[in-house]
């Protein structure tokens, strides 16, 4: 809803969404006077978030009016990687860009590759114009792995789609689970409901190896070693067995497979499950009785666990124990990763993206989390034409993707034209040959699902593009004039894409125009007699494909390579600072001075041997790279176990890296997604 004063005062509020890749996918209200944005709130009427902002977002307009954002195109002058740029126009811009794709792709259009993710999770200036400019060239697909595709596709193997309990009912839940999850940082609405449960006497126990501004504020905190997250949940499932805390009739008749993962769970006792978590026999006993006999729990479980070898196996064994003592009977039992999957009728997607501009061609599709060694490769059999091109959107993958000092050298190469649509000079944008300024969430339509809660959400402009700003949707349907693309969809205007991206069969047209959102016809309870979305409705213990879930070592761990581990002895796991989203913020004065400087954060233990003091300057190191940073001695790292706070730039690092300098290109057990925290390091002062 949009409401407007007296034309004297011209003052305006306006209904608006937050972008950024995190659960809440808050409603916003944006209160503009004389054409500039001096308030964003949370609207106090949206259930998930009844009015509050992260500290991140409500510092939007800073990051909107700030100084240093692009706000006309640039042209790069001098090596790539130095930031040099000169203006110019737009018609110069596009008309040269459209002239090298299309030379590019007269030879071969699978050269050309887009790079986008989650800068804006919106329907429009996501994937909508984008990927129908893509579609119809012909270019290479890309598979958007980086972030959470693990824990996805395990989720989906497990319920038939990425769908969970609701958020709002977590307030009404007895135990809740807070499993590879920091909501105080990355899911604040979700914490609000959590902290309700607990004033109402739940028991809140947080399962990470970090002490996360959560665990301290949870009834318990769990250390668990990176990577042993599915040996803890047979261990808990060997316990629920042996006590007989099982609700029998729900296995019975709502869970295929239960009697093979039954004996593969009473070979974890809590011994051996303690001994690969690096906890006791005693925590895993507890946290199953406490499990096992409070009705209703509820687990929040989130991606960080996932970025491991084994990730997917871990989120399927997880997502199983709601099954064993029958949650799902319970509103506020069961569990939730996502619920992306409720959408995926009521979104629109194929119109919006169109695959049949394809007209039958079959790219080839490219892994996003291996763009290091994808664009040092030469032509060949098995992997098609060298990139030549790439066209970044909503990513900043020279300082968000592994092993980023080989895509750091691929983005350095000079036969590689690459255009960066952005609104910032970021690591990436310092590579491209052009610079295109695309407006921020306040100057533009866009339309919004979620991963957590079941609202669709809609986003109207506040103001006028800034400088010479122009929509991500705008810049590829000027481009695909350009190409020569006459097909009447590259004519819908940004509005009109986002007031029909949702089915008005199950979205609420008029209500989400009127509120700016609308939740989804979804029971309160939705798998209390089974009912997942599978082929036979019940949840998969042995999924087809995949045969039963299993806990996966690490790459990079003493068990698995005890060699590697000798010389580098320290896991390391790169959790993000709270004041930073991804490498989104990282410029935004206010929240950078919270954060101060690129930190390590390092148990006393392991600091000591090592002659590290508090504040030093360290390097941490393997064969990949190094990084330099301060280290900040405390017991959120528990020993054996680093955390390298991330994402910072590369350029702000001490020597010009960011911790993905050390990560690898080593892909999880399920979904093709990057492991950045199966991570063998060592520290030393530098």
């Amino acid at each position: 809803m949009t409401t407007t004063a007296t034309p004297a005062a011209a003052t305006r509020v306006v209904q608006a969404t937050c972008p950024h890749d995190c659960p809440d996918t808050c409603a916003m209200q944006v209160t503009v006077e004389q054409g500039r944005v001096v308030r964003i709130h949370g609207d106090p009427d949206h259930p998930p978030t009844h009015g509050a902002l992260c500290t991140k977002v409500s510092r939007y307009a800073e990051r909107s009016y700030h100084p240093d954002r692009v706000l006309t195109p640039l042209r790069r002058v001098g090596r790539k990687g130095e930031g040099r740029f000169e203006p110019v126009g737009w018609d110069e811009a596009l008309d040269d860009i459209a002239a090298r794709l299309k030379a590019i792709a007269a030879r071969d259009p699978q050269a050309v590759l887009p790079y986008s993710y989650a800068g804006t999770m919106g329907l429009v200036q996501g994937d909508g114009m984008a990927a129908r400019f893509f579609h119809r060239l012909g270019a290479s697909l890309l598979d958007r792995t980086i972030c959470s595709n693990a824990g996805g596709e395990a989720l989906a193997a497990t319920y038939g789609g990425k769908v969970g309990m609701h958020l709002e009912w977590y307030a009404e839940s007895k135990l809740i689970l807070i499993w590879g999850s920091n909501p105080i940082t990355s899911s604040l609405h979700f914490w609000t409901f959590a902290q309700q449960a607990k004033r109402a006497g739940a028991k809140l126990v947080c399962i990470d190896p970090r002490r996360t501004e959560t665990a301290e504020k949870c009834h318990q905190h769990i250390a668990l070693l990176p990577g042993s997250d599915g040996a803890l949940a047979l261990g808990l499932m060997h316990e629920l067995i042996a006590h007989d805390w099982l609700d029998h009739d729900y296995l019975a008749r709502h869970v295929e497979g239960w009697p093979a993962l039954r004996e593969r769970a009473l070979q974890w006792p809590p011994e051996r499950a303690a001994a690969v978590c690096g906890i006791t026999a005693d925590d895993v006993r507890q946290l199953a009785r406490d499990y096992g006999t409070t009705k209703p729990a509820a687990i929040r479980l989130n991606y960080g666990m996932q970025r491991v070898r084994g990730g997917g196996n871990a989120v399927r064994l997880v997502s199983l124990l709601p099954c064993l003592v029958g949650a799902w009977r319970h509103r506020a039992g069961g569990l939730l990763l996502s619920a992306s999957g409720w959408f995926r009728p009521a979104v629109r997607t194929a119109w919006l993206q169109r695959p049949d501009l394809l007209a039958g061609r079959r790219p080839r599709t490219v892994n996003m989390s291996t763009i290091g060694d994808d664009l040092l490769r030469a032509s060949s059999p098995g992997f098609g034409p060298k990139i030549e091109a790439v066209v970044v959107y909503n990513s900043n993958p020279v300082a968000v993707a592994p092993e980023n000092g080989k895509v750091a050298r691929g983005f350095a190469r000079e036969d590689l034209f690459t255009v960066v649509l952005e609104h910032f000079r970021t690591d990436t944008a310092d590579h491209a040959d052009y610079v295109l300024p695309a407006t921020t969430q306040l100057e533009h339509w866009d339309a919004h699902s979620a991963y957590g809660h079941t609202y669709a959400m809609l986003n109207r402009p506040a103001i006028a593009p800034l400088g010479q700003s122009k929509s991500n949707a705008e810049i590829f349907r000027t481009l695909a004039a350009r190409m020569g693309f006459d097909e009447p969809c590259f004519a819908d205007s940004d509005e009109a894409m986002a007031l029909a991206a949702f089915d008005p069969e199950r979205v609420d047209a008029a209500q989400l125009q009127q509120r700016g959102w609308c939740k989804l016809a979804i029971a309160d309870a939705p798998f209390a007699e089974g009912g997942f979305p599978t082929p036979g409705g019940k949840a998969l213990a042995d999924a087809p494909g995949l045969g039963l879930p299993d806990h996966v070592p690490n790459y990079e761990s003493p068990q698995s390579s005890p060699e590697l581990a000798a010389r580098y002895p320290l896991a390391m796991i790169s959790p993000p600072a709270r004041h930073f989203l991804n490498s989104t913020f990282v410029n935004v004065a206010s929240l950078r001075a919270a954060e101060q400087e690129p930190r390590l954060e390092m148990h006393p233990q392991d600091a000591a041997p090592r002659g590290i003091a508090d504040g030093a300057a360290v390097r941490v190191f393997n064969d990949r790279g190094e990084y330099r940073c301060k280290a900040a001695l405390n017991d959120r790292a528990r020993p054996g176990v680093v955390n390298g706070l991330g994402i910072w730039w590369r350029k702000d690092g001490l020597a010009g890296t960011n911790v993905n300098e050390l990560t690898h290109q080593r892909l999880t057990d399920i979904g093709r997604a990057p492991s950045f925290y199966d991570c063998l390091v060592e520290v030393a002062a530098a």
